[in-house]
């Protein structure tokens, strides 16, 4: 009579031989398509964060345009820009508690356009005051050419000036160390901090060109997105009919 036997031990041990390549293949597998955070990027996020801040600024200051968007806090008060930005000059919008003001330069010319109680201010009386007032008729709603000479045009010209405004934005404080990963505006980021947040932090983009896409400043001082970078927009002085010049130096504002 003849056994059987050994010949299903054969396909048993065959079988878990099987089994056992089979899972072993499948972790090999795995092993293999882990995915790499890095795969599809520019790269940055693989160097120092000194690296990663030198390419971050010198995309930025190559770009022909850019659009910032958020709130900046200073001595001088809380701001809310939404400001358009290239080599020329800009346009855009500033509010602060009081105010709300349009901004736009083109080269070193440079005109402010607010409603009419943007030029008025309590407590000036008598004819001061009826002075006052006509002043807010003719420059209410109008661009007003802000005088060189005058003294808030060193400061207005601030907010449409690329090159001042990234500097001070991209201004960390304290060693540089990389942050986390993240994906802002739908783009993958990695962060830089100055120390560990406290001297401002911002995201570089992964994606195409290193450009910086958020900010946070140190201290409290605000939060501003960067977007539309290399974008071309219009830019040019307001038409006459639209434009008021005050002469040497603008009247007060109750801003």
């Amino acid at each position: 009579m003849t056994s059987f036997a050994p010949a299903v031990r054969n396909h048993r041990r065959t079988a878990l031989a099987l089994v056992l390549c089979g899972g072993l293949t499948v972790a090999l597998a795995a092993c293999g398509t882990e995915e790499d955070p890095d795969k599809g990027t520019n790269g940055v996020a693989k160097l120092s964060a000194a690296e990663i801040d030198k390419k971050a600024r010198a995309a930025a200051d190559a770009a022909s345009a850019v659009r910032l968007s958020g709130t900046l806090v200073s001595k001088g008060g809380t701001y809310r820009l939404d400001m358009k930005l290239n080599a020329e000059g800009g346009m855009g919008s500033v509010t602060s508690k009081k105010q709300s003001f349009a901004l736009l330069r083109v080269e070193d010319e440079l005109f402010l356009k607010a409603p009419a109680e943007f030029w008025t201010h309590e407590g000036s009386g008598g004819e001061s005051e009826t002075a006052d007032a006509a002043a807010a008729d003719k420059l209410g709603g109008k661009y007003v050419k802000v005088p060189e000479g005058d003294p808030s045009y060193r400061q207005l010209r601030g907010f449409t000036d690329k090159k001042v405004l990234l500097d001070g934005l991209l201004a960390l404080h304290g060693t540089l160390n990389k942050g986390g990963r993240d994906t802002v505006a739908g783009q993958r980021t990695i962060q830089i901090l100055g120390g560990k947040g406290e001297g401002g932090a911002f995201d570089v983009s992964l994606e195409k060109e290193p450009y910086p896409v958020r900010v946070a400043r140190g201290g409290g001082g605000g939060t501003v997105s960067l977007a539309d970078w290399g974008q071309a927009f219009p830019l040019a002085a307001p038409e006459e009919d639209d434009t008021v010049d005050y002469g040497g130096q603008l009247p007060k504002s109750s801003g």
